[in-house]
């Protein structure tokens, strides 16, 4: 390990928490709601998976949930500082508008509640009402101001809100102000069905959403207003780095695709992207279209799609010493460095 990365801690981005009682109060609240969207979920990824999935949770909820057995874990790993943000599974996108934003305030208040018990080691995440756009500045706020934490964590969209939406300008405006991170991490595809065995729910739906989410926001000129934004995406960004080339074209010659003033290829320069690509060739490959600020580390702990060891993944991809420094920590580092805090 170089001086560089011994100086500055390595940083993983990409790290989840469990909140029972905020799950318990939801299903309070609203039973039937609950039931519908575990209906869907059952649909979505399908029996089998389901079967898979729940002892699989139920063995992590230790690590999911308890300070100490996280960073007993991080200490294994070699990894300083963990980004936390809740499990995709509370974004609870279906919500009405008093639950969400009840969710929204509990879910800042107990992710900062977490990462206080290791203020040197834990950087939090809240999260904002994605489906109800006239609230999302407002909860923004609690989290990065009210609550101290570094940014937010939202979906690749939210019932009829695509990240493309006109809706959404507050909240990108509001964010490049702050200085704050975005963290896209999609739950659940819209392709539904058609992904139901074989677990492709997740090693194909994944990718697709933040494929397309990260679509939504380049084509629709986000990035061009708003050139200020600290979007970090999951998965490496899913497809969408290995075949930019597509919308590359579909920009230069489809008036349609022209909503970016740029090349789209030219927007990965633009946006973080973590490691969790399960393939060192594809990360080197991100790495060269994005550039070799744009990647941060990032394990998706604690979870079987997710890098058990994290770090050694990254050292053993035939990067450079200065390039794998800046993924294991300075970047994420940098990320932090001008946001605005509470």
């Amino acid at each position: 390990m170089s001086d560089s990365t011994t100086a500055n801690g390595i940083t993983d981005v990409h790290a989840h928490l469990l909140l029972p009682s905020v799950h318990a109060e939801v299903e309070k609240r609203a039973p039937e709601l609950v039931a519908e969207a575990a209906a869907l979920e059952r649909r979505r990824s399908g029996a089998e998976s389901m079967r898979v999935s729940g002892p699989m949770v139920g063995a992590r909820i230790p690590k999911l949930t308890d300070v100490r057995e996280r960073l007993a874990a991080m200490d294994a790993q070699g990894v300083r500082t963990q980004w936390v943000s809740v499990s995709p599974n509370h974004f609870y996108p279906w919500a009405p508008e008093g639950l969400a934003v009840w969710v929204a305030g509990e879910t800042n208040r107990l992710i900062a509640e977490h990462v206080a018990q290791a203020p040197d080691r834990l950087v939090g995440l809240g999260v904002v009402p994605l489906q109800h756009p006239s609230r999302i500045v407002e909860y923004l706020d609690d989290a990065v101001l009210g609550r101290g934490l570094a940014g937010v964590e939202i979906s690749s969209f939210a019932g009829d809100v695509e990240l493309s939406d006109e809706r959404l300008e507050p909240l990108w405006a509001r964010a490049a102000e702050l200085g704050c991170v975005v963290f896209l991490h999609p739950f659940g595809c819209s392709l539904d069905e058609r992904l139901d065995r074989f677990y492709l729910s997740n090693t194909v739906g994944q990718p697709v959403e933040n494929a397309v989410a990260l679509s939504h926001l380049i084509f629709a000129g986000v990035l061009d207003r708003h050139p200020g934004l600290k979007i970090v995406a999951a998965h490496g960004g899913g497809y969408l780095p290995t075949a930019i080339g597509r919308s590359d074209h579909a920009w230069r010659v489809r008036p349609d695709a022209q909503g970016c003033a740029h090349e789209p290829s030219s927007y990965l320069k633009k946006i973080w992207f973590d490691t969790v690509v399960h393939d060192a060739g594809a990360l080197r490959h991100l790495i060269e279209v994005a550039g070799a600020s744009q990647v941060v580390l990032g394990s998706d702990f604690p979870f079987d799609m997710g890098l058990d060891d994290p770090v050694a993944f990254v050292r053993a991809a035939g990067l450079t010493d200065e390039v794998a420094d800046r993924v294991l920590a300075g970047n994420a580092e940098a990320l932090l460095r001008t946001r605005v805090r509470a």
